[in-house]
């Protein structure tokens, strides 16, 4: 394993010629501005490049030891300057040619990132609004994939009913340590959050992984020995002072114009509120069957 052991020619079986023995990959930075039109960072690709003069993402070839997501983040501080701290990565695309892949990152910026070419591979950086990126001359690779990445741009928060996943869940004797039992599911639940959620269910974009802002909702005994707040990276907790149904739907609203919001729960009745307000529902099966 060496850095850059990557670079090289591979040959897809569709015939094509790809830069990066391992694949490529690359970070897809997005903001939302108020109005909620996203915007994403565009890099124009050098003339002596591959594909010189097109615009498409920072990245490049994946070395051998290198997951998608580390690659693209040193790809983007490589050739925008660019750091992790900058972006929180909420979903993972990937355009898969047999035997090759490219892996698109996308990462949500809170704001218009300054950003300037950091090494020759590029000429020019620019923030472009979504529904402008077709106007430019784009990557082949990024203009292919671009219909499916778009509609996966809004982050994506779980609002987990906790109460509900537990039952269904059926752990034996949970009843009577509803606190415990909420406990271990949230412990089970870091590593799912840190790892990515997949198998989205209906009305989710079809990304391979989606890394979304979990928020579990604690009721009655759970809630009263649990304290709010984050609890790992992507999870916070929210214990219900009332109903937890009440809680839930207060979460939904509470969420951003341009997040897509998903609700597990097997409540009728509820998932009848939160889908009032726009959100879309999934079982407790969905979830259980990912840990």
């Amino acid at each position: 394993m060496a850095a850059k052991d990557g670079d090289g020619w591979a040959l897809c079986a569709q015939g094509h010629r790809h830069w990066g023995l391992y694949g490529a990959t690359g970070l897809l930075a997005v903001h939302h501005t108020r109005d909620g039109m996203p915007y994403i960072l565009l890099q124009e690709r050098a003339s002596w490049s591959h594909h010189g003069g097109t615009w498409g993402l920072p990245g490049g070839a994946r070395d051998s030891h290198e997951d998608a997501i580390t690659g693209a983040l040193r790809e983007a501080r490589e050739e925008a300057d660019l750091t992790a701290d900058l972006v929180r990565i909420q979903g993972l695309y990937v355009d898969d040619h047999g035997g090759w892949s490219f892996h698109t990152v996308i990462a949500e910026a809170e704001c218009l990132l300054e950003a300037a070419p950091a090494n020759g591979e590029s000429t020019d950086l620019r923030w472009v609004a979504a529904d402008e990126v077709t106007a430019k001359k784009l990557h082949p690779g990024f203009a292919h994939t671009w219909p499916a990445i778009r509609p996966a741009l809004s982050p994506l928060v779980v609002v987990l009913d906790m109460a509900n996943i537990i039952g269904a869940r059926a752990e034996h004797g949970w009843w009577r340590d509803r606190a415990g039992a909420a406990g271990r599911l949230l412990d089970e639940l870091l590593p799912l959050a840190g790892a990515g959620l997949g198998h989205p269910p209906e009305g989710v974009p079809a990304l391979a992984r989606w890394f979304p802002r979990i928020i579990a909702v604690l009721e009655g005994a759970a809630a009263r020995n649990s304290a709010p707040g984050p609890r790992g990276a992507g999870i916070t907790v929210a214990p219900a002072e009332g109903s937890g149904d009440d809680a839930i739907v207060d979460a939904v609203r509470g969420t951003r114009p341009w997040e897509k919001v998903l609700v597990v729960t097997a409540d009728r009745e509820l998932r009848e509120r939160v889908k009032a307000l726009g959100a879309l529902v999934a079982g407790p099966r969905w979830l259980l069957g990912q840990l």
